[in-house]
């Protein structure tokens, strides 16, 4: 007697972006996007030392009761590596991206903060065991490629950066904080896999607050100038903006579109960040010209090609 036949197994369906994961999607780009010129309006009236220690001391002070209320969960063992993604993934970015901006425009540090996927993959292809294939190393060269299209031809963007100067080569700043990001995310993918991103978030900021704050109230000028110049209660409410939604906020957003969707879905906000930076930097006043552009795109194609390539 012939075995029935089984009726034939379905397919999966394909994955669906939900709704919500694209609204997560335009919601971080524009938080992201933002904090570019959040920093240029800042550096009003705060030094780049001023901006980058009130940054960091304001996000802390937010996350604090999440540092504490995980601090005894995460093993001691680890704690050297939050220190490190800390001090390389935002203390040092805080000021490096500050320093650019006093004399580039918001604009093009946001065209340069791309330059964080790029290298992601050399520092994890460096030492964390990482595959370079040949797309990836192509992807990698782009990147660069573009970087210098940018600061040898495109220049800063004229006469709209806070310092009224144009030095191009202050971009170096940029590439040297995205090159500590690189390190950072590789660091949290490695030691700090199953923990939710805002603890950790909260974790290493608690680690490198406290020198923040105790450098801005003892190191700077900052109380004097909140008690004497003019505009600087909104300068600084700049400031706190920029640390409230670029680094309390987004991550709990980001944490979620990862969970509502794929890690590349996710990693696309990286195309959107560049445009909604020169968007604003236009509306400022900043100047955008074929070079910029050119840079641009040829970076944005870096990351297209090392976010798909296998």
């Amino acid at each position: 007697m012939a075995a029935p036949e089984l009726p034939p197994v379905a397919s999966p369906p394909p994955h669906r972006t939900p709704a919500s994961a694209w609204v997560l999607l335009l919601v971080l780009a524009g938080i992201w996007g933002t904090s570019f010129i959040l920093m240029k309006k800042g550096l009003v009236v705060f030094s780049a030392l001023e901006l980058g220690a009130a940054r960091v001391s304001v996000a802390a002070l937010l996350l604090l009761p999440f540092a504490l209320r995980h601090v005894g969960k995460v093993d001691r063992s680890r704690f050297k590596w939050l220190l490190l993604s800390g001090v390389v993934g935002t203390l040092i970015p805080a000021f490096l991206f500050a320093y650019a901006e006093t004399r580039l425009a918001s604009g093009l540090a946001g065209v340069l903060n791309a330059l964080t996927a790029v290298f992601t993959l050399v520092v994890g292809a460096a030492f964390f065991g990482q595959r370079l294939t040949g797309l990836r190393v192509l992807g990698i060269g782009l990147g660069l490629a573009g970087t210098v299209v940018l600061m040898l031809l495109g220049g800063s963007g004229g006469d709209a950066t806070p310092s009224g100067e144009s030095n191009a080569w202050y971009g170096l700043y940029i590439v040297l904080a995205t090159l500590g990001y690189g390190v950072s995310v590789n660091v949290i993918k490695q030691h700090f896999q199953g923990i939710p991103a805002l603890a950790v978030t909260g974790l290493l900021l608690l680690f490198i607050g406290g020198p923040a704050l105790a450098f801005l109230l003892l190191g700077t000028g900052f109380v004097y100038k909140l008690q004497h110049v003019p505009g600087a209660w909104a300068a600084f409410g700049y400031i706190a903006l920029l640390a409230t939604m670029s680094t309390a906020v987004a991550m709990v957003l980001f944490n979620k579109l990862i969970q509502s969707s794929t890690a590349l879905f996710a990693a696309s906000n990286t195309y959107l960040v560049p445009v909604v930076a020169l968007a604003w930097g236009l509306l400022d006043g900043e100047n955008f010209n074929l070079w910029h552009l050119l840079g641009m795109v040829i970076i944005l194609v870096s990351v297209a090609i090392i976010h798909r390539a296998k």
